[in-house]
């Protein structure tokens, strides 16, 4: 697994893997290797970026970069690197890298998507203003760039509703004008995920850990954000991979340099060892008894740093968090809008719904619809031919005096409304499918008021209306959707 090669950056040694390398995540959501992204544009805003390897080699996949403040991108070349750059530069690099410092075994599932880089930080610091300023960049210049994506892996300070946000209402806006808005739900379970994720139209993701194991059978939810939002919707609507994300090593930084040591030493013969050890003692750290030890000293010592610092491979760690969820879902965005690229962000967003896979120990207010399923997801996307505008755009709405619900399944055979305004009977109100291939159904407006309501597919699955964000529990495990007729 281990390769030694002379390459552009003037380095020569190995890019090997060591013996605490993660799976690719590729490999772990099983994506469809046909779709990597082509003609697609992801915009990432976050703190700062550094032109790495990955995103730039053989040839720069960065159509555009802005930074709020005026300054340039970082590059190994031109100017230090700064703490900042690494956070916008691993979420852009675990969606669409391409492996280059790894000969591919590190590749994102959009490696071929083209990027647009939007800093929002100054010195490192974000307000919501600088959010907005971003966002507001992004619309502007969706049409030059082709932006049909979106991903934002930070959020803003305050907990507020989304009519009262103004980086929530650009991010409306942002769908509106055709752009697909995932949002990482943030990393603490003390609170409901905020402004931007908070925002109904928006894709927001929160986490689990699959142990680093492929068809991992028993998937533990990651520590992210959930809850009934301070405008009253349920979020998330997806996880994702949150735990066990290759991401790059900030280069020209400690961290780098030392990882650079410690890759060396972890794959040198024991004859060679020693001698390397003293060579290496400063860059990798090394005490001194250790760097005169014996080889298995100096080893264990290697690999304990190895496993301590997450280092998986010469110039990649392993990261976690839903910042690292979120630049997944919106990989798997790219291959869908590849595979078509009529979709609608509602229509993404109800396909991503419907293919997910709830886990049926956890709890579904702390997941949403589940975990996303890559494969599926993008079979759904090449089959869909319908109109579009409306799936998964608003929820229920009263015309003339008739409450009208929408449900857009293709595979369904039978849907079924039932709530509060028909005594849960699935023998009410059936749906039936209109010209455009939506399911819907019509019933006289009820007395003002809040009703709970779901769907009933093939007589067997009981669902929420993955158009309507306003949810509570249905003391079952699972949510019913609200509707507040006034």
């Amino acid at each position: 697994m281990t390769k030694k090669r002379t390459n552009a950056e003037g380095h020569d040694h190995s890019h090997g893997l060591n013996r605490f390398a993660v799976i690719p995540t590729a490999d772990r959501l099983n994506v469809d290797p046909r779709f990597t992204g082509r003609g697609v544009t992801i915009a990432f805003l976050d703190s700062g970026f550094y032109q790495h390897p990955d995103l730039v080699e053989p040839s720069s996949r960065i159509a555009a970069f802005h930074d709020i403040c005026g300054d340039e991108i970082a590059t190994d070349a031109q100017r230090p690197v700064e703490s900042w750059h690494w956070h916008g530069t691993q979420t852009a690099v675990a969606a669409s890298g391409n492996g280059h410092l790894c000969y591919g075994k590190y590749r994102g599932i959009a490696s071929d998507a083209r990027l647009v880089l939007v800093k929002v930080s100054k010195n490192g610091r974000i307000s919501e203003e600088n959010i907005a300023q971003g966002l507001r960049w992004v619309i502007k210049n969706r049409e030059r760039f082709n932006i049909r994506v979106l991903n934002i892996s930070l959020g803003g300070d305050e907990d507020v509703p989304c009519s009262l946000s103004t980086i929530d209402q650009l991010a409306e806006e942002a769908i509106r004008q055709g752009i697909v808005v995932v949002v990482a739900a943030g990393n603490t379970t003390d609170h409901a995920p905020i402004p931007p994720a908070n925002s109904p139209s928006v894709i927001t993701v929160g986490g689990y850990d699959d142990g680093n194991k492929i068809e991992q059978k028993h998937l533990d939810l990651y520590h992210s954000s959930f809850g009934v939002t301070a405008g009253g919707t349920v979020k998330p609507e997806l996880i994702a991979p949150a735990m066990w994300i290759a991401a790059p090593i900030l280069p020209n930084t400690r961290v780098y340099e030392r990882a650079e040591a410690l890759s060396k030493l972890a794959i040198a013969p024991d004859y060679q060892l020693r001698s390397l050890a003293r060579e290496l003692e400063e860059k990798a750290e090394l005490p001194e008894p250790i760097a005169v030890g014996n080889a298995a000293t100096i080893r264990s010592f290697v690999e304990s740093s190895l496993e301590s610092q997450k280092i998986v491979a010469t110039h990649y760690q392993h990261v976690d968090g839903t910042s690292f969820a979120a630049p997944i879902v919106s990989s798997i965005v790219a291959q869908m809008l590849e595979a078509n690229s009529k979709l609608t962000p509602g229509a993404v967003k109800n396909i991503l719904i419907s293919t997910a896979d709830r886990i049926t120990t956890a709890p579904a207010i702390r997941q949403g619809y589940g975990v996303v399923n890559a494969r599926r997801a993008v079979e759904l996307a090449i089959r869909e031919d319908h109109e579009l505008k409306t799936v998964g755009c608003s929820p229920p709405r009263v015309e003339n005096g008739r409450l009208v619900f929408l449900y857009h399944d293709d595979g369904a055979n039978s849907v079924s409304l039932v709530g509060d305004f028909n005594s849960w009977n699935n023998a009410l109100t059936p749906l039936t499918k209109n010209a455009s291939g939506l399911w819907f159904a019509e019933i006289e407006a009820p007395e003002t008021g809040s009703y709970q309501y779901k769907f009933i597919v093939d007589g067997s699955r009981w669902l929420e209306d993955p158009s309507n964000g306003m949810k509570v529990s249905d003391n079952h495990g699972g949510l019913n959707s609200v509707l507040a007729v006034e």
